[in-house]
């Protein structure tokens, strides 16, 4: 088992149990405080899980601010963080979160910048927890 993965066997930290409950109530920029924190305390390889999470909530942020780059770059980012985590990491359903986000980028290129105010919110996703880990 790689480095990468040890931890993924650990339980989630309070922290991530909260930045998750918030992403899922559409609570973006502060989902982005509570993980950040969580992010920066971690030296271990699994922060990039967190720092994914974290982007990919940043990155709906900046599509509820019309601000296209801002979520293209993010999404992207945080897709890569969280690619080495797949298919599931600290009861994270990653295979699930990493299609939605796929999903979410091709509408966001579809709208373009001019039209990112027209975007589906319905295609936001719910981060899952799978092994019994529900918050």
């Amino acid at each position: 088992m790689s480095t990468v993965h040890l931890p993924c066997c650990e339980p989630p930290p309070p922290e991530l149990r909260e930045g998750i409950a918030q992403f899922n109530r559409g609570e973006f920029f502060e989902q982005h405080e509570t993980l950040e924190d969580l992010w920066r305390e971690e030296g271990r390889p699994i922060r990039r899980l967190y720092q994914g999470i974290l982007q990919i909530g940043v990155a709906l942020y900046h599509v509820q601010r019309c601000n296209h780059h801002g979520a293209r770059t993010m999404l992207i980012k945080g897709s890569a963080h969280l690619q080495p985590f797949t298919p599931t990491c600290q009861g994270i359903d990653i295979v699930n979160l990493l299609a939605s986000t796929s999903r979410i980028l091709e509408a966001v290129d579809e709208l373009g910048p001019s039209h990112l105010d027209q975007f589906d919110w319905s295609l936001v996703p719910r981060i899952r927890w799978v092994n019994n880990q529900q918050s």
